[in-house]
């Protein structure tokens, strides 16, 4: 399950003291350390870049020895990306795998030299020009300094001047520092995990500390589940914005000090492999990232549904229960999930036989499943040391656990005693793969949770199983400690010499997890590779369930690195039934579009304690939009499924029925992301980045380009203030109401108990169907076309998309007989209307009978003056009988002149999605 320390509930005496100090922890004020490096030499390498060699200047031993040569390489990996590694010269150090992150490996020193060719102006500050960005180099202290070729821009500046809080380049075994400097203009996001307060801009002098901690995402600014070290700066000069992404790959420990004018990287291993992502919009910084990292991984079509779960489903008759109670209220569900209720003690891929007995299981699945309805459940990583458990001794006969001085490293978790398998391990990954195949067969469940995967601890330091006690024994907590346990600090991984901002109060970084001097396969340690347990976890989860029916993997995991979203979806964790948190969680979802995991959302209602009533309303409203949409709670908590109140029914039925309307457009955006990277939910700077005043806007978001979601975020509120960029903006509940800004105004909305205000922008077609209560049957109906043009435009155009496939295929692509591909397009010129597609492979949309059955266009002057001609494939539909059109005058908040302004339906259509088409009317105004 996924509550765990420090979030648990009821909380202990010395948690509760931690989540005092986590509040409120704060960094150490940085220090000067050292002059830096000088570079002694500079070649071409025969790859096409720079290499080079740094001397140390002067030696100190603030935290630990210098390395006085260092090794440096630079790239323009492509025309956009340029890569700056620093590793040390004599010695290989511990970098983020190839194998796990695929990546161009950087030039041997020695290789590199042997094959290098001088630089003419070796030795000099001189320029290294790729197509986009400029790497210029001084040489005494070394320094960088990465620019725009266009402009002259300056990205990156490691120069440390003399007044500056910062030093030049140090390089040290467990202590690495560089720095940038950064313009007044320049507005940061990313650097996560954590629950950032002041919204999803960086705050600047705001803790930012990336270590993956098991503590609750009530913590604010600290080191939550996931580590990732990339940021993206958004600048405006002028009018004109300008973004750019900086990633540093290193998995080691590490703070982040963002200043406002300066940022400063303190870091306690690894090397220095920093890429420059040169943008320049917000959305080709996330497809040029994700082009590196790993393009989001294809979710099949019911992951869009809405979820149910709960830690607590005592037996199978309660899930039962949920379900039908779905049904009654109908309120749409697609996917019921178990927490760790299902297992025998505990322990992964068994069956509690009382509870869950195999055969009434497997009947109530095949049930579901004949509905259309999925099944997933949690594994943790932690597998229990017992002698009669087959997974466990597998395990030891495959060698795959982490070691502890030769023996598996000994931990507690929710089973009591538990391994910790080694993902980094070749052996591991088949077993666990086997694990996964043998529990399948047992129970065909749908997709797999992975939780606990930072990996979460109950104990401290070095353990073993207690001889004159039975632990746990069952009448206390499930995660107080009940191991012997003795701390670890005698080495320097347990404690290194810089103390980063570790759970928010400079904890050991081996606090309640994997004592860092555990070591994985070929003596990988846990200090290093810690922060990628789960990310390998996700990694071989899934070509586990990929390599089982050869069906689209469907994986939530709780511990993120760069690149998880090329495996997985991501739930935000352990959060509270708090306002507050209702607020943050539109943050995080935003955050993790950046970071390349757009499948990701909150847990709806709060996971404990209980939510008030008007909460949950309010939570329904606002996570139907999440991309990932589940309700989970905690098993201290009163069941608080949405059918609990009739109120949050109410609310779950106007809100999930809207998100089930938009199945199409959602998907479509998911194919979007797969294919670019481009976030599912994203901010609103993302369409209109050269406004400034929406680059530190997180209460209001959008679904692709052109839907926005404006929910209520505070009690006993009726009405809520919505910021609305220049243009058209038409209610998705009522299409005839409109909005029309001519700047970006601020507009009070109204928005009673069971209202989520959802508008769709102009120039925006937007594919619908029209719902249902599984997303199975509601992908049957027929389809309906929303074109928003400007209210009133005499010329205009409108573009929108459809992507459709076989969602159980491994692949998500454009292809002949699995998939379909429209593009929608309208214009307006000289009172003509025309609204047409363009079709790739069609065979799968025909086959499927899928048909558009209504075409909705918005913001038309005057009435329809013509008959409605259309065309299939090139023909004209001769017999137009069924065609049916009406108008309906649009409502405006303001009026605009004396012109009537309406929206026209066009009805009774049968055109098939799989054939282009066309239709054509005019619009006549009177005098």
């Amino acid at each position: 399950m996924s509550l765990s320390l420090p979030s648990s509930f009821p909380i202990p005496t010395f948690l509760l003291l931690l989540f005092v100090l986590a509040s409120a922890g704060a960094q150490t004020v940085p220090k000067k350390i050292g002059n830096g490096y000088r570079l002694v030499s500079i070649q071409e390498s025969s790859n096409g870049g720079l290499v080079g060699l740094l001397q140390l200047k002067q030696k100190n031993n603030i935290y630990g020895a210098d390395i006085p040569h260092l090794h440096l390489s630079v790239k323009h990996e492509t025309g956009s990306r340029l890569r700056v590694h620093i590793t040390a010269a004599e010695k290989q150090r511990w970098e983020v795998p190839y194998n796990l992150l695929p990546r161009e490996k950087p030039p041997q020193l020695k290789q590199a030299l042997a094959s290098a060719s001088p630089r003419k102006d070796a030795l000099t500050a001189t320029e290294y020009v790729g197509t986009e960005l400029i790497f210029a180099y001084t040489r005494d202290p070394f320094s960088f300094t990465v620019k725009r070729k266009s402009n002259g821009e300056i990205l990156f500046n490691s120069r440390a001047e003399a007044s500056d809080p910062y030093s030049d380049l140090v390089f040290k075994d467990q202590y690495l520092e560089i720095s940038t400097k950064l313009p007044k203009n320049a507005s940061l996001y990313g650097l996560g995990e954590n629950t950032q307060p002041h919204g999803m801009k960086l705050y600047p002098n705001d803790p930012y500390t990336l270590y993956t901690t098991d503590i609750s995402a009530i913590n604010l600014n600290a080191d939550l589940y996931g580590s990732h070290p990339v940021y993206m700066d958004l600048r405006n000069d002028g009018g004109e914005a300008r973004a750019h992404a900086v990633l540093l790959l290193n998995s080691n420990g590490m703070d982040v000090f963002y200043r406002g004018d300066s940022l400063t990287y303190k870091v306690i291993g690894g090397v220095l492999d920093l890429y420059f992502f040169s943008g320049h919009t917000p959305l080709a910084v996330v497809d040029q990232y994700t082009a590196f990292v790993g393009r989001p991984a294809p979710m099949p079509y019911w992951a869009f549904g809405f979820h149910q779960c709960r830690w607590g489903y005592h037996n199978l008759s309660v899930v039962e229960d949920v379900v039908d109670n779905y049904k009654k209220a109908k309120i749409p569900l697609d996917v019921i999930w178990n927490d760790d209720d299902h297992m025998d003690g505990h322990k992964d891929f068994t069956l509690n036989p009382h509870n869950y007995p195999r055969p009434k299981l497997l009947a109530f699945l095949e049930k579901i499943h004949a509905q259309g309805m999925k099944y997933i459940v949690l594994i943790d990583p932690g597998i229990g040391v017992n002698s009669t458990y087959g997974v466990y001794q597998r395990g030891l006969a495959n060698d795959v656990f982490i070691k502890y001085h030769g023996k598996p490293f000994l931990a507690q978790v929710w089973p009591g005693a538990v391994n910790f398998p080694d993902f980094l391990n070749p052996k591991t990954i088949e077993w666990w793969g086997d694990e996964i195949h043998r529990f399948h067969e047992l129970v065909p469940v749908d997709g797999l949770w992975i939780d606990m995967n930072e990996a979460s601890n109950f104990c401290n330091g070095l353990c073993t199983i207690p001889q004159d006690r039975i632990c746990p024994n069952g009448t206390g907590p499930g995660w107080e400690c009940c191991l012997d346990c003795k701390n670890i600090t005698n080495t320097r991984w347990d404690d290194p010499p810089y103390k980063i901002n570790a759970s928010g109060i400079q904890a050991p970084i081996g606090y309640k997890t994997i004592a860092t001097s555990a070591y994985h396969y070929n003596g990988v340690l846990e200090y290093d590779a810690h922060s990628l347990y789960g990310f390998s976890q996700a990694i071989a989860t899934h070509k586990a369930l990929q390599g089982l029916q050869g069906k689209r993997p469907f994986i939530l995991t709780r511990s993120t690195f760069v690149g998880s979203g090329h495996y997985a979806a991501h739930w935000t964790g352990d959060n509270k039934a708090t306002w507050e948190d209702l607020k943050y969680s539109i943050s995080t979802m935003l955050n993790f579009g950046i970071f390349g995991v757009p499948m990701v959302g909150s847990d709806i209602c709060g996971f404990y304690p209980p939510p008030t009533e008007e909460l949950c309303n309010r939570w329904i409203e606002l996570g139907a939009f999440y991309p990932f949409s589940r309700d989970h709670a905690n098993f201290y908590s009163p069941r608080q499924e949405l059918y609990q109140w009739e109120s949050v029914a109410e609310s779950a039925r106007n809100a999930l029925g809207m998100r089930y309307k938009l199945l199409p457009y959602l998907y479509t955006l998911s194919y979007v992301a797969h294919t670019t990277g481009a976030p599912i939910a994203r901010p609103l700077f993302f369409s209109f980045p050269n406004m400034v005043k929406l680059y530190d806007l997180s209460t209001q978001f959008l679904l692709g380009s052109n839907v926005m979601v404006s929910p209520v975020l505070e009690p006993n509120k009726t009405t809520v203030e919505a910021v609305f960029p220049p243009g058209s903006w038409y209610n998705m509940f009522d299409l005839a109401k409109v909005i029309v800004s001519k700047e970006s105004s601020h507009v009070l909305l109204h928005a009673p108990l069971h209202t989520i205000n959802v508008h769709v922008y102009e120039n925006a077609i937007i594919p619908m169907q029209q719902g249902g209560l599984i997303s199975k049957e509601a992908r049957t109906t027929p389809f309906t076309l929303v074109v928003a043009f400007p209210l009133g435009a005499k010329e205009g155009k409108c573009e929108g998309s459809l992507f459709l496939d076989d969602d159980e295929l491994p692949e998500m692509k454009v292809a002949a007989g699995s998939s379909t591909y429209v593009e929608l397009y309208a214009k307006i010129s000289d009172g003509v209307v025309k609204v047409w597609s363009n079709v790739q492979e069609g065979e799968f949309a025909l086959e499927k009978g899928w048909i558009v059955g209504k075409v909705t266009v918005l913001g038309l002057e005057g009435s329809v003056a013509s008959t409605v001609e259309v065309e299939v494939d090139g023909n004209a539909v001769e017999d137009a009988s069924a065609v049916e059109v009406s108008t309906s005058e649009h409502q405006m908040e303001a009026e605009e002149g004396k012109r009537k302004h309406v929206m026209v339906e066009i009805g009774g259509l049968e055109l098939p999605v799989g054939k282009k088409f066309a239709m054509t009317w005019k619009m006549g105004i009177k005098g």
